[in-house]
């Protein structure tokens, strides 16, 4: 099955957030998303970077050190 499942889970939570009106839930939700995706990226040996984010599209990029950017 692997890690990434867990990114949508968050996703998951991070959406019930947003529409249960705990904005800064779905904030730290997506900071958590992040550094999931980077560790993960870590643990599979993947350097190339990661884009993760919600369907709206974040435009986040991850590289396997963890930093991020807006696109």
């Amino acid at each position: 099955m692997g890690h990434e499942w867990i990114i949508d889970v968050l996703a998951d939570l991070k959406s019930f957030a947003k529409q249960n009106d705990l904005p800064l839930l779905a904030v730290q939700l997506e900071d958590t998303a992040l550094v999931a995706s980077a560790e993960i990226a870590t643990v599979i040996g993947n350097t190339s970077p990661i884009k993760r984010g919600d369907s709206a599209g974040t435009g986040r990029i991850l590289t396997s050190s963890g930093a991020s950017r807006r696109a």
